[in-house]
């Protein structure tokens, strides 16, 4: 009774469309968390009027499916990972994705799906990097190639022509994880902290983070959630950016242009945040003119 209830709401909430082309479009997403409600609403502000949103975490993938026919919009901003497995079905209508990780290992060529990724391309990640810690030459990572293997050429090509040293280490099982840190001692003067399944466990952020503390060497991670663990930096993403990405690419698509011809872009605007206690603990000294231009957790 409750799910058809949620069912008869979602299909009797009435659209408000876009004052200029009066196109409808439908958000779906697994659940409603802050960073993808952000990036709706970054996606509202671009596109000039509010959207509906479909919560896909109470229904079967059929029942979805079956909703977005019933409510007919003309494009669907697939919100995460899940909503795009879902929106990937969808062949009739454009669909712009947003907040997913690494999206070509979903896609395979659709032509009428375009989006932004969470990735911030590697330049701009060792730009950021560089500004806090100006003298940093080598860099240690651990990645699965099959996760995010494309990911990691592009940071050996953007560190080639930054002039700093990478040692990039496969992994293919996460218990490797502790033994093939061990081998970065004395090498690295930073671990990069990726967002890899393979590598990030709760079992091997432990091991990460201590590995870090018992060397005194700074942790540059993807959330920053795990500065509250320990590590030092973190150079996130902007989800209400990532939504006025979106929002730009539907406006492309409304106003004539063919999906297939619309890029697939990264993330374009970072977020960077410090742990001062943590460089203190592993004896970082962080210039008070970057301090005052990032956000500090003590």
């Amino acid at each position: 009774m409750a799910k058809t209830i949620f069912i008869l709401l979602l299909l009797f909430t009435s659209f408000i469309e876009a004052t200029e082309a009066g196109q409808k479009v439908l958000a779906i997403l697994s659940i409603p968390i802050a960073p993808y409600e952000q990036a709706i609403k970054g996606f509202e502000h671009v596109y000039g009027s509010e959207i509906q949103r479909l919560f896909i975490s109470e229904s079967k993938e059929k029942d979805v499916q079956k909703m977005i026919r019933e409510i007919r919009p003309d494009m669907v901003l697939a919100v995460g990972r899940d909503a795009l497995l879902i929106a990937g079905q969808i062949k009739t209508i454009p669909v712009v994705y947003c907040m997913v990780l690494n999206p070509r290992s979903i896609l395979s060529g659709e032509k009428n799906i375009s989006g932004v990724s969470m990735n911030l391309p590697p330049e701009k990640q060792l730009s950021e990097l560089l500004k806090v810690l100006p003298a940093v030459h080598h860099i240690g990572l651990l990645y699965d190639p099959d996760q995010i293997g494309n990911f990691v050429q592009g940071v050996r090509d953007a560190a080639v022509k930054m002039d700093i040293n990478l040692t990039a280490t496969a992994v293919h099982r996460s218990r490797d994880v502790p033994l093939l840190l061990n081998t970065m001692k004395g090498k690295a003067g930073v671990f990069w902290m990726l967002p890899d399944i393979t590598v990030i466990t709760p079992e091997t952020v432990e091991s990460i983070l201590l590995f870090s503390l018992e060397n005194n060497m700074p942790i540059l991670t993807f959330s920053e959630q795990y500065l509250e663990l320990g590590a030092m930096l973190s150079i996130g993403i902007d989800p209400f950016d990532i939504g006025c990405q979106a929002g730009e690419i539907a406006k492309k698509i409304f106003s004539g242009n063919a999906v297939k011809d619309v890029q697939h872009v990264d993330a374009r605007k970072a977020l960077i945040s410090i742990n001062l206690k943590i460089a203190g603990k592993i004896g970082m000294t962080i210039d008070k003119e970057v301090i005052r231009n990032i956000r500090v957790i003590q």
